[in-house]
């Protein structure tokens, strides 16, 4: 027997309009049913989940995500969203509070520990720490701590050593997707602060069970059924019309809505999208991609994990039952590559992982995302606008915008959140006490 949730009831007669069905859109309308204001979503794809999601690939045989995420425990926002759609037991978690790596080329293992009760004292013990670094190493990192919003992170942190190249190097392209050296300082401290300094005492890394739409979009896309949001998917809105300094109407390719006086709308597209409907609109402009990619093996006798990655092609693996996916972040340099000379690097990297002694290349699916993210550097961060624009009815929601945090999952989810929370507040302004 199914249990239905019931519908929420409307609590105002508002309507807000949430253009982008990606992960920042669902996150804000997701708050916003909650809230029992009603919901319009428009979407110009077919599907909701954007960069975030899974398809069946026929060539595998099976569903695979279109990009790799690892999320963890101390992700608040995500682990906020996931609750109110009901999609916790969707996620696999890991026992141990661990990030493991393995160093290719020297053949060495290690385990990077998410336990806040040890603290800094842990670092006391060489056993703790990763392999070839040295206790003054983690005390020169703390130039990180104060280093001015418009540093980059090779102008806080020595590039180079064992700290750099096993822990701060892999740790930022992961992030921040972007030349770690001329990555953001700012975007850095703030996840090195939410991971390993503040929040729960024991961090837990998690991944979905069976994919990215099974945990952040299907759910949701139920929840927002089941409290009457409205769905246009294939609706791609052109232009934006104005009136007396608000959002009147959203203009499709051969149709249009209309914007009452007391809407509001939530524009969660990308920033090279927004900025064709917000020409005035500053928006980061430069982008850095990622390349994904995902072998079926015959078998593979490996529980379900993942494992970061030094000194090969790839920095992720993850695995689960025989299908084992890789991820190269600011992924420039390999754009250029045949899909069968990028598989045959990532293959090499598979077989050293996992001591594999099969040679034949197995069926396998390359995927590139040329603008995966925009590129963190001080000044791409510093064009990052505000979630509130110079329309009264109108706010911005999307990993790009200015979260305070790189442009990940959780960055995407908390800015739908503050989204929801801005439209909300206003309604209750806008009607009065």
């Amino acid at each position: 027997m199914s249990i239905v949730r019931p519908h929420a009831k409307s609590v105002v007669d508002d309507h807000v309009h949430v253009i982008g069905a990606g992960l920042a859109g669902l996150s804000a309308a997701v708050r916003l049913v909650k809230a029992g204001v009603k919901v319009s979503i428009y979407e110009a794809g077919s599907e909701a989940g954007g960069r975030c999601r899974s398809f069946f690939d026929s060539r595998l045989g099976c569903r695979i995500d279109n990009g790799n995420h690892l999320i963890l425990s101390s992700n608040h926002a995500v682990m906020d969203y996931l609750q109110i759609i009901e999609a916790e037991n969707t996620l696999h978690v890991h026992e141990e509070a661990v990030i493991p790596f393995v160093d290719l080329e020297e053949d060495i293992r290690w385990k990077i520990l998410l336990k806040k009760r040890l603290g800094l004292w842990a670092l006391l013990f060489p056993s703790q720490r990763v392999p070839g670094t040295r206790l003054i190493d983690y005390v020169t990192a703390l130039r990180l701590v104060w280093a001015a919003d418009d540093k980059a992170i090779g102008q806080c942190l020595k590039t180079s050593g064992s700290l750099w190249r096993r822990f701060w190097s892999p740790l930022c392209v992961s992030v921040l997707n972007t030349d770690p050296a001329l990555a953001s300082a700012k975007l850095l401290r703030a996840v090195v602060w939410e991971t390993f300094i503040s929040g729960p005492a024991v961090t837990k890394p998690l991944v979905p069970k069976d994919g990215l739409s099974e945990t952040f979009v299907n759910p949701a896309l139920t929840f927002l059924k089941e409290h009457n949001a409205d769905f246009k998917f294939n609706f791609s809105v052109r232009k934006l019309d104005y009136s007396n300094g608000r959002v009147a109407r959203l203009l499709g390719r051969d149709s249009a809505v209309d914007v009452a006086r007391r809407d509001m709308v939530v524009l969660a597209l990308p920033p090279f999208a927004t900025q064709k409907l917000l020409p005035e609109l500053g928006v980061p402009d430069k982008y850095e991609p990622i390349i994904n990619g995902h072998f079926r093996l015959r078998e593979l006798e490996h529980e379900r994990s993942f494992i970061g990655i030094v000194g090969g092609t790839a920095e992720w693996l993850f695995w689960r039952d025989n299908i084992v996916s890789t991820t190269v972040s600011s992924a420039k340099a390999l754009l250029n590559k045949t899909n069968e000379e990028l598989a045959m690097r990532l293959w090499c990297d598979i077989s050293r992982v996992f001591s594999l002694r099969q040679a034949e290349l197995p069926p396998y699916r390359i995927i590139r995302e040329k603008r995966a993210t925009f590129t963190q550097t001080p000044e791409q961060v510093q064009k990052r606008p505000k979630m509130a624009t110079a329309f009264a009815n109108l706010w911005l929601a999307g990993d790009w915008i200015d979260t305070g945090l790189p442009a990940t999952i959780e960055g995407s989810v908390r800015s739908g959140e503050h989204a929801a929370r801005a439209v909300i507040k206003n309604i209750k302004i806008y009607q009065g006490p």
